[in-house]
């Protein structure tokens, strides 16, 4: 147990409170140990804004989320009536509604941003492995919690978008009819499953959500945060200080404090911007079919997800009887060259043939739609086995070989591209540039070990390049 400290004689009221406080909470020592003396490297650029704006727009989430329950009422006959009571009678209640809303698109912008940042810049790479996993685990909840508080407005992209959502479990073998009905708390998707819906957008999925947030700071704060350049400020042969501080480093208060306030000035201007003059930001936002009540005689012309789960609904949608066929074929011809130009012994080749053509066998077994099912819960869950996925000499992008780059803009070209056509109706071309950009995507994290190996890296300095600005 601690000792007691004792407040010098004459000190100031604020001074003997927090002293008093101290003594009983480790109120300045939390200070000191995440912001006044956390270090953080002296190059950060503006790609480091991101986690605290998403620590920002959570906040802005959950407050605005109080006031809509306190109005909202979770039963299938009276859900679209409470929204447009919100949004018609309650003082400032569409001001409270848009916030929510425009609040879910901009948390997944940021996150996609910064999870951008940390594949370009190698923070997923030793020592920082779990706080990539802490944060893929929240990109995972935020998922789930998006696509559960999508249903609550009980309009018809809610009621049909969970429909078609809740009806892909059905593809599971065996189990899948009954998982879909335990999902849904019904034979149809109703009232059991908007009450379901609602206790987990509400309690369950935020407080697992929160826990992984603290994790994921604790996680960093213990490990140090990586820079542009992926040189180490904090390790054994970094340079430090006679009192031991990393010399590359800067306290995050007051020197990154500011500078987060300034980007959260800048990002306050385009949301307010967009609460108060575009909050259905032309469909994409909020959907203008959402604003008629569910009605399910009566299917849309057209149903599509909200934009930032598009990428991966085109994964879905790409996943034909003609992908199986490439996939199997692609196995095939992978399986026929490691026999023939692999360096392993006659018993290791009969196991890779043997594995591909138990691969190829479970491919034709089950239906495609199964598969796109796979296909669209693995693009997310691979993101978990990153680390270990990147076997390159070097961390950043800035010191990787040039073609890695090109590497990474079609990455990231591909999935916007796959964005897009996530809202589209489907067409044949569509869904063969969906199909190329599924392919690439998967191929860019399972042949990562391989290609990323590839090349000449440039020397990485020892210390971090800095220019003051």
């Amino acid at each position: 147990m601690a000792e007691f400290k004792e407040a010098p004689a004459g000190a100031p009221m604020g001074e003997q409170l927090l002293t008093w406080v101290d003594n009983r909470f480790p109120a300045s020592k939390l200070y000191k140990e995440h912001l006044s003396e956390y270090y953080a490297p002296k190059n950060f650029n503006w790609w480091y804004i991101f986690g605290s704006l998403a620590l920002v727009v959570l906040v802005i989430q959950i407050v605005s989320g109080i006031f809509l329950v306190m109005h909202y009422k979770p039963d299938a006959a009276l859900a679209f009536a409470s929204v447009e009571y919100i949004m018609r009678d309650v003082p400032w209640g569409w001001l409270i509604r848009y916030m929510h809303s425009t609040g879910a698109s901009a948390f997944f912008i940021i996150v996609y941003l910064h999870m951008y940042r940390g594949l370009i810049y190698g923070s997923y790479r030793k020592p920082r492995e779990l706080v990539w996993i802490f944060g893929c685990g929240i990109f995972l909840c935020l998922m789930a919690e998006a696509f559960m508080g999508y249903l609550l407005p009980w309009g018809q992209m809610s009621y049909w978008g969970a429909q078609v959502i809740v009806n892909l479990f059905a593809a599971v073998p065996f189990i899948g009819p009954d998982l879909a009905l335990l999902i849904r708390g019904d034979f149809v998707v109703g009232d059991a499953t908007l009450n379901r819906f609602f206790a987990f957008h509400v309690i369950a999925v935020p407080l697992v959500l929160l826990g992984l947030v603290v994790a994921h700071i604790i996680a960093l704060h213990e490990v140090g945060s990586n820079n542009p350049d992926g040189v180490e400020i904090k390790g054994p042969k970094a340079p430090k200080d006679a009192n031991g501080h990393p010399l590359d480093g800067i306290p995050f208060h007051p020197y990154y404090s500011v500078h987060d306030i300034y980007a959260l000035s800048l990002f306050l201007i385009v949301f307010t911007s967009i609460v108060f003059f575009a909050p259905e930001m032309g469909g994409y936002f909020l959907e203008y079919n959402n604003f008629i009540p569910a009605d399910p005689l009566k299917t849309p012309a057209h149903i599509a997800p909200v934009w930032y789960f598009t990428p991966f609904y085109s994964m879905l949608r790409a996943t034909n009887d003609t992908l199986i066929n490439v996939l199997v074929g692609i196995i095939g011809l992978s399986a026929i060259l490691a026999v023939l130009k692999g360096s392993f012994s006659g018993k290791a080749k009969v196991v890779v043939l043997v594995a591909a053509l138990v691969a190829a066998a479970l491919l034709k077994t089950f239906d495609a739609k199964f598969w796109g099912v796979v296909v669209m819960g693995g693009a997310v869950v691979i993101l978990f086995v990153l680390p270990w996925l990147d076997h390159s000499p070097v961390k950043s992008i800035r010191y990787r070989p040039d073609w890695h780059k090109y590497v990474y803009a079609v990455f990231v070209v591909l999935f916007l591209i796959l964005g897009y056509l996530g809202i589209q109706p489907p067409t044949d071309m569509g869904t063969l540039v969906s199909q190329i950009g599924t392919l690439y995507y998967f191929g860019f994290f399972l042949l990562m070990p391989w290609w990323s190996k590839l090349g000449t890296p440039k020397a990485v300095p020892d210390r971090v390049t800095f220019h003051a600005h």
